[in-house]
């Protein structure tokens, strides 16, 4: 690799720093060709990409990065970047789900808002429910105070017309 093509790595991967919302350092060390496109299609079918790339190329990329000097020292051996281009929740689920199943792939460490996550915690993130669930249980959450003062306002109308009613028979 010249010096021109390394220039076009670091290159392509400060632009998909920059344009993704979350990253997800993975050891990929005895994992076969197959299981690493495998890989490649669940991450690319939930809207995020793979990257393979010398991880000299990528200290070199990540310079200047929030966090960079918590990020580079996790950068060893052979490591890969996924990289998330929406939500990193359902990264972090597949990487998560992926490893469970295949030992030969390790998490190494997340990166989310400027802010360097141990292994644990991409697990844990990756245990979160998914984007329509948690909006979904917030509109509940937000409809049901509504829903009961609908509830005590009909109850009370129904109390009124029960006592206007009974009101009605006794002075007949």
């Amino acid at each position: 690799m010249n010096r021109q093509e390394k220039e076009t790595v670091i290159s392509v991967l400060k632009e998909d720093f920059a344009h993704s919302t979350g990253l997800f350092i993975v050891g990929y060390r005895g994992m076969t060709v197959a299981q690493m496109q495998n890989l490649r299609k669940k991450v690319r079918q939930n809207q995020g990409h793979l990257k393979v790339a010398k991880v000299r190329l990528v200290k070199r990329a990540i310079e200047g990065l929030p966090g960079s000097e918590d990020l580079a020292p996790l950068l060893r051996e052979q490591v890969a970047l996924v990289f998330a281009e929406k939500e990193s929740p359902a990264i972090a689920k597949v990487i998560n789900d992926f490893a469970k199943e295949n030992e030969a792939l390790k998490i190494v460490a997340g990166y989310i808002d400027a802010a360097v996550l141990p292994a644990n915690a991409v697990s844990r993130i990756a245990l979160l429910p998914s984007r329509e669930i948690l909006l979904a249980q917030l509109c509940g959450t937000l409809k049901a105070p509504m829903s009961r003062l609908v509830g005590l306002f009909s109850g009370m109308q129904t109390k009124l017309v029960v006592v206007v009613k009974q009101i009605e028979q006794k002075k007949q």
